[in-house]
């Protein structure tokens, strides 16, 4: 007996695009793979070439979606809010295209929306990370609150992402509380400004303990990630680097503190 899709009806699926149409199908095959369905799915396409998006126009039909493109390459920041102005469920779930869903992910998901369902006060839920949120506070099923200290005695720069753009459910009326997503800037600085704006207006989140549980994030030579995050990563084991990067982290963590104090 074949088992029976989960079916979020109220969650729009927005998936961000660029050049990667292969990984963008293998994606949406593994949600239906789970047996994982979305009231609507949205693909915002940031300018890809031609190949791309004639590959693009071919799967919006075999997997039904609403495909959103752009003339010109706008960035990360115009291609999440041309695809969340998209959207018009209470739900998003949003996801960038090299990821693939676990098995696993559909119960831990619905209890998610289930939370989120209960309590208005949260804003956002994240299921996955490099690395854990360094002050966590344990909440139920799996999941932890995200505490954000002012105090600079917490001194993990890492306390300033409180938002992440790595996989997460949010309420789709996000941009109304934080803003929308700043545009013109390449896609770290991004991330961190809306992290900030996140903070100062007191945004609410959990994090999915098991941050590797619930996805995989996969990327090919065909189709290689230009995330400078993980090229960052690749740094750390060379000689020398460390010192550098301590120094730097630590002069960062200092210049987050007056960002936020001037937000």
């Amino acid at each position: 007996m074949t088992e029976q899709p989960a079916v979020f009806k109220d969650v729009t699926l927005l998936i961000t695009h660029y050049n990667r149409s292969s990984s963008l199908e293998r994606l949406l095959i593994a949600f239906e793979n789970i047996n994982c369905r979305f009231g609507d799915i949205v693909v915002s396409d940031d300018c890809s070439s031609a190949e791309h998006l004639e590959q693009l126009k071919k799967l919006s039909k075999a997997h039904s979606f609403r495909l959103i493109t752009t003339p010109v390459n706008g960035g990360l920041g115009n291609n999440i809010n041309k695809g969340q102005d998209a959207v018009t469920t209470e739900y998003t779930l949003y996801i960038q295209e090299d990821f693939v869903p676990k098995p696993e992910f559909v119960e831990h998901f619905k209890d998610a929306l289930d939370i989120m369902n209960e309590d208005k006060k949260w804003d956002l839920i994240t299921f996955y990370s490099y690395s854990s949120y360094p002050y966590l506070k344990p909440f139920k099923k799996g999941f932890s609150e995200k505490v954000f200290h002012s105090n600079p005695l917490y001194a993990n720069h890492m306390k300033f992402y409180l938002y992440g753009d790595h996989p997460h459910l949010r309420r789709s009326s996000f941009p109304a509380k934080f803003g929308k997503y700043p545009e013109g800037l390449n896609g770290d600085k991004t991330e961190m400004e809306m992290s900030l704006s996140f903070i100062k207006h007191k945004g609410k989140g959990l994090f999915y303990d098991d941050h590797y549980g619930l996805l995989d994030q996969i990327n090919s030579e065909q189709e290689p990630s230009t995330a400078s995050f993980r090229k960052e990563r690749a740094k750390r084991g060379i000689p020398g680097i460390s010192i550098a990067r301590w120094f730097y982290l630590k002069i960062k963590f200092l210049k987050l503190n007056i960002r936020l104090l001037q937000k």
